[in-house]
């Protein structure tokens, strides 16, 4: 596969972050204590190494990668999402000497490469020319996104992220500010024929 130069850099970018992350997980998979945790990474990991090793085939093989990237939907686990369902954990202090992670630790830093994973993703995926570099980028975002919403909703439910619904008046004061613009389907289907084709909805999560 033929890519351009640019291209190329991002993907040796993308692939040795996939090195750290594999690493950390492989590392947390062997110490992590919580089941639901580990379960979580058991899950999560195999995915994470067809996401590596496509990137590697993408950099090696003429043919490019020769496996496809499932496209996850998100799932939401909680029954609400504006309001702790944990007592709160206690404040965390960052250690200076560590010769392992805790769960809390390791938790956070799953999750922290999940968010930066996926802004990563989601930057080269605009920058990408190839059709199918480009298409893998947008994958890898969506599965960043959902294996980021696994490990947030895990979070809340150890209270490590606090939680609370916005003040309603200041929501109010927010939505005031801004009118809809009137639109109907007839407009939105004639607009629509001269789109490429899609597949899903938002409320779909699919692209």
């Amino acid at each position: 596969m033929r890519i351009a130069a640019h291209e190329a850099n991002a993907l040796n970018e993308l692939t040795l972050s996939c090195v750290n992350s594999i690493t950390n997980m492989g590392y947390m998979l062997q110490h992590v204590q919580d089941p639901e945790f580990k379960s979580i990474l058991q899950r999560h990991f195999p995915l994470h190494i067809r996401d590596y090793n496509m990137k590697v085939e993408f950099l090696n093989k003429r043919e490019g990668a020769t496996k496809e990237l499932p496209l996850l939907k998100e799932e939401a686990k909680m029954n609400q999402f504006t309001e702790m369902i944990a007592p709160q954990a206690p404040p965390v202090q960052p250690r200076t000497l560590v010769e392992n992670m805790n769960d809390r630790e390791m938790a956070t830093a799953y999750l922290l490469t999940l968010k930066r994973a996926g802004r990563e993703y989601a930057w080269n995926a605009m920058e990408m020319a190839n059709p199918e570099i480009r298409s893998f980028c947008q994958t890898a975002f969506m599965m960043s996104c959902s294996h980021a919403y696994d490990m947030w909703q895990y979070m809340v439910k150890k209270g490590y992220y606090v939680l609370e619904p916005a003040d309603e008046m200041a929501v109010q004061k927010m939505g005031s500010m801004y009118l809809l613009v009137p639109e109907t389907d007839q407009q939105m289907n004639g607009y629509m024929m001269n789109q490429n084709p899609t597949a899903g909805q938002s409320n779909q999560l699919y692209q």
